[in-house]
């Protein structure tokens, strides 16, 4: 004997019961604090896009440039809070009129948070982070990306087309760059009859910085950027 107690194998599915009930109580606290640091940034855009973009790439200026004009056009401009994209969008917004907000995730490589951030929120769980990006924008804007992007973009498209979230503005930025997915999502998707014709209209392509601000102030030119009391009930049912 060393001395040391051993846990008895029948008391194991009690402990692990027990972690995953406080794990249960850190996920409701990242939704709290989240909602009641956010809550006041709307509206804003929601900027998706690869964390592997270098400074001196096109798409990063680009970026940039999108940003600042959402920015100086009265939109809080939110981001994944890491580098590449996620920090052209930031940076953009940062030296703008309205906030740069960064949802920053905790990942063992890759991320790490951009300097660009007036307001700034670390999220331990994937999905809770994916909530706050869906509910305080009024737009999605999807710059060219990996999987994480692509997840983002599913997501945000699912969400719509049932009806979970209110309708918005989901726009690809780089035709040559998103131009194979849509072509095959019209080839594949549609004439094999997994979405309908009218899912089509979900997706805008724009790769001019001013159309892109325009698109979305014509989106809710009739109705105001405030959620009606309906689209509140369907968000609070994410």
């Amino acid at each position: 004997m060393n001395g040391q107690s051993k846990i008895p194998h029948s008391h194991l599915p009690e402990l692990t019961q027990s972690k995953e009930a406080w794990r249960v109580f850190g996920i409701m606290s990242e939704f709290v604090s989240a909602t009641e640091r956010l809550q006041d940034i709307q509206p804003a855009v929601s900027i998706f896009g690869s964390a592997r973009t270098p400074h001196d790439h096109p798409y990063y200026k680009l970026t940039e440039e999108i940003a600042r004009l959402l920015s100086d056009a009265g939109f809080s401009v939110i981001s994944g809070g890491g580098p590449g994209i996620m920090e052209a969008a930031n940076k953009g917004a940062f030296y703008g009129k309205s906030p740069s907000v960064g949802l920053n995730i905790q990942l063992p490589h890759e991320q790490h948070n951009n300097p660009y951030q007036n307001i700034s929120q670390t999220f331990q769980h994937f999905f809770t982070r994916k909530v706050m990006f869906v509910k305080f924008a009024s737009a999605y804007v999807v710059m060219p990306g990996g999987f994480g992007t692509l997840d983002e973009l599913m997501e945000s498209l699912t969400l719509v087309q049932t009806g979970k979230t209110r309708r918005m503005p989901i726009i690809l930025v780089g035709s040559k760059f998103w131009g194979g997915m849509v072509e095959w999502i019209k080839t594949s998707l549609l004439e094999e009859n997994m979405i309908s014709p009218e899912d089509l209209n979900l997706i805008q392509i724009i790769d001019e910085p001013e159309k892109i601000v325009s698109a979305i102030f014509e989106h809710y030119e009739k109705r105001g950027f405030e959620p009606s009391a309906s689209e509140r009930e369907m968000q609070l049912n994410l």
